[in-house]
């Protein structure tokens, strides 16, 4: 557990201050709060163009659309390129990326761009997977009075074995649209620090570490180096969802009414990388309201069908999960499924069901409770799980909010009645969280009541947002994730997986707010600092502190680990006194043949754990 003695020894200030000469401390109101000297910073130009000598490669997405250069009003220079006769949001211009760009390399995209009128302009990322699967990824976003507006670096990555790459501009409706000194260039490229304790094998002697990523964000070497160091979980962000692994056009095409097809195509970078690298994998997710396509729920599989009755549903529902089963233990036979979230989000806050209806009529509805006209659909959707999920896969009902204390007793009830008949392994807490709520108190207490059902619990989606972006900001967000740390390893005899949604801040579903443990650049931020300093082992046994040789960490030679070997560290670090060789060696906790402050906290965690009794 974390020991909390010795009073400030390692407060977050002190950390801050021995942070080595390698590193620089920058305080702005960016997702970056530490950077690494040595990053590859320099940025190549490979695609440019202000369209002063025409269109270039540039062509209209719809087919409809007219492109031409006009010579009035540009941004810089006399032209600027027009995209007019837009019979859809989705008409605009969009540029070829294939035999220009290269797949996992990280890019930045900058633009300036115009609406005829009031209007939000996007640039997004257009591709289709092996599978035939097209997908849309925002890039850029920014609102345009009728005046000019700067898009600047935006981030993307092409993932492997992609086609049909493109970017392109859409905006609400059909104004005309205006672009001017577009560019690509490479993004800065970072490297991990290599240097500092491994999350996953820190906390090995209480739970799994994990993360989620998605297809674009893995096609970074950087991210994969992160994910290989600290994680030995990874959750696909999507591409296991209902939306895309279902097969519409191939199940229309089968003829059948019951049995859907569907294609993991959309998640086989992160399949490939989880089996090459023996990573785990946590299955998200079989039954959900919402990223699940309206016609899954309608006759023929159409869009506009009627909705189906509910034996016909339940046949789909079966024949689906046996599908998504079925199709992984045939293409990953060696891949560790070891847990998947059977159903999601099926309470609202108050403790009642969701409302039914298609996701077209309001994204908060389900197409579930629209055909079963409650939440009945939860045991089934368990009980053919259980049926067809592989030896050891243990299953889950995951929620977000869940400590809301309405949500956390109709949480509490339905577990405890699929516990009964045995169809439940745990419960997945998101604890997608903010500094300002829910306190951490709140969020132990609903810990404790999914503890006391005697189900797993696992962490599933573990964010913690701030506004404030400062130095302070991120001092609070640490002591957050300390706070709710020391609840899971307090009740980690009930906990097998604390799972973090994303790899770094930029790149998460809340990136605005900066809600992760690693900054942009890859360095790690002051929350994960506080969720390893002082953590020790689990005991096995109540440890001796008389050491009959020197061993590591015994600065001073007197046999005896201490904290007046730590303040001898502390002055090396702050240089103020020096080591002679003996000394370098035993000082060097990680045996990397350098001193840093990441050998005081493993000095700090062995002298704890020896100097506070076990209670």
């Amino acid at each position: 557990m974390r020991k909390k003695i010795l009073a400030g020894l390692m407060s977050t200030a002190l950390l801050c201050s021995l942070i080595p000469a390698s590193y620089s401390l920058i305080n702005n109101e960016s997702s970056s709060f530490f950077s690494v000297d040595g990053a590859e910073t320099v940025s190549t130009v490979v695609y440019s163009t202000g369209f002063e000598d025409g269109i270039n490669d540039f062509t209209g997405r719809g087919g409809v659309e007219t492109l031409q250069i006009v010579n009035t009003d540009s941004y810089s220079g006399t032209s600027c390129l027009e995209c007019s006769n837009r019979g859809k949001g989705w008409h605009g211009p969009w540029l070829a990326l294939e035999g220009l760009l290269e797949p996992g390399i990280e890019y930045m995209v900058s633009a300036k761009a115009k609406a005829q009128w009031y209007n939000n302009i996007n640039l997004k990322l257009d591709y289709t997977d092996s599978s035939g699967q097209r997908h849309y990824v925002d890039i850029l976003s920014a609102v345009s009075q009728g005046d000019w507006v700067e898009m600047n670096d935006g981030k993307f990555i092409i993932p492997n074995n992609v086609t049909n790459v493109y970017l392109y501009f859409e905006c609400n409706d059909t104004a005309n649209m205006y672009i001017d000194d577009f560019e690509i260039k490479t993004a800065p490229v970072y490297e991990i620090q290599q240097d500092i304790p491994s999350l996953k094998d820190i906390y090995s002697s209480y739970f799994k570490i994990g993360g989620a990523v998605t297809t674009t964000e893995l096609a970074s070497k950087t991210a994969q180096d992160l994910i290989k160091k600290h994680y030995n979980s990874l959750t696909p962000g999507n591409e296991l969802k209902p939306e895309s692994i279902l097969d519409q056009a191939a199940t229309i095409a089968s003829g059948s009414e019951t049995n859907p097809v569907v294609n993991i195509a959309s998640a086989r970078e992160i399949l490939d990388f989880c089996r090459d690298n023996n990573i785990s994998v946590r299955g998200h997710v079989l039954v959900w309201h919402s990223q699940t396509p309206d016609w899954f729920f309608k006759e023929g599989f159409t869009d506009s069908g009627d909705w189906v009755s509910k034996e016909i549903m339940l046949q789909r529902m079966e024949n689906y999960i046996k599908n998504v089963f079925e199709a992984l233990e045939t293409e990953y036979p060696t891949v560790d499924f070891y847990a998947w979230d059977v159903v999601n989000e099926a309470w609202l806050d108050d403790g009642t069901p969701r409302k039914g209806g298609g996701q077209s009529e309001n994204p908060n509805y389900s197409g579930w409770v629209k055909v079963f006209g409650d939440n009945s659909f939860i045991e089934p959707a368990f009980e053919y799980a259980r049926k067809y999920a592989p030896e050891g896969c243990k299953l889950y009902y995951n929620d977000f909010n869940e400590y809301m204390p309405d949500k956390t007793n109709a949480i509490v009830n339905m577990a405890n009645e699929l516990k009964e008949k045995g169809l439940i392994d745990g419960i997945g807490m998101q604890s997608h969280l903010d500094v300002g709520f829910p306190s951490a108190s709140a969020y132990k207490k609903a810990l404790k009541a999914f503890v006391d059902t005697g189900l797993d619990i696992q962490v599933t989606e573990l964010d913690i947002t701030t506004t404030d972006l400062t130095e302070s900001g991120f001092e609070k967000q640490a002591q957050i994730y300390n706070e709710i740390m020391d609840a899971c390893e307090e009740y980690s005899d009930s906990i097998s997986a604390v799972v973090f949604w994303g790899t770094t801040d930029d790149k998460s579903w809340r990136a605005a707010k900066c809600p992760l443990l690693f900054n942009e650049d890859f360095t790690a931020k002051p929350a994960y600092y506080s969720i390893i300093e002082g953590l020790t082992p689990k005991p096995t046994e109540t440890p001796s502190t008389d050491i009959t040789e020197y061993s590591k960490g015994d600065i001073d030679k007197d046999k005896l680990l201490t904290t007046a070997d730590i303040v001898l560290m502390q002055k090396y670090l702050l240089k103020i006194y020096t080591f002679d060789e003996s000394q370098y060696s035993l000082a060097d906790m990680n045996s990397d043949d350098k001193v840093n402050i990441f050998d005081c906290i493993l000095l700090k965690r062995i002298i704890i754990d020896l100097e506070t009794p076990n209670n």
